[in-house]
């Protein structure tokens, strides 16, 4: 069954979308992870990604930048080839996962130091030990998955 190019394009506009929203990077960004994780063949060119998303060479370069350096999107060329390539890491999902997960756990320690300070103040310890119980509730619903 052929693709639908304007289903496609829906898709891939909302994952940047939630990628804007959620993680509150530019949704061009995630305009190149849903094209890269849909478009087939897997591994493209700057200018294929440029057309088909409808961004700027200057963008996109930009963009891919950021990608490749948190090695969500591979870059490479082809033997005997000039032409970079790019496709998204098999990964990149659990990366972004596992990113977010050390977020929190950093965050937990934070709050551990928040409450080994001794406030007085039961509205400021109320707050952290919030934060450290949301944390904790993460942790063990993980945990029983």
């Amino acid at each position: 069954m052929p693709e639908d190019p304007k289903r496609m394009r829906e898709w891939v506009e909302r994952v940047a979308t939630f990628v804007s929203e959620e993680w509150g990077l530019a949704p061009i960004t995630g305009r190149i992870m849903g094209w890269l994780m849909a478009c087939d063949p897997p591994a493209q060119t700057a200018g294929e990604i440029a057309d088909a998303i409808g961004a700027s060479r200057a963008s996109l370069t930009t963009n891919m930048q950021l990608l490749t350096s948190i090695r969500l999107v591979r870059r490479f060329r082809k033997p005997g080839e000039r032409t970079v390539y790019y496709q998204i890491e098999d990964d990149a999902w659990e990366k972004v996962i596992r990113q977010k997960l050390q977020a929190f756990a950093a965050f937990d320690q934070l709050a551990d130091e928040g409450l080994a300070l001794g406030w007085d103040d039961d509205a400021k310890t109320r707050r952290i030990r919030s934060a450290k119980n949301s944390i904790s509730w993460l942790n063990d619903h993980l945990k029983q998955g």
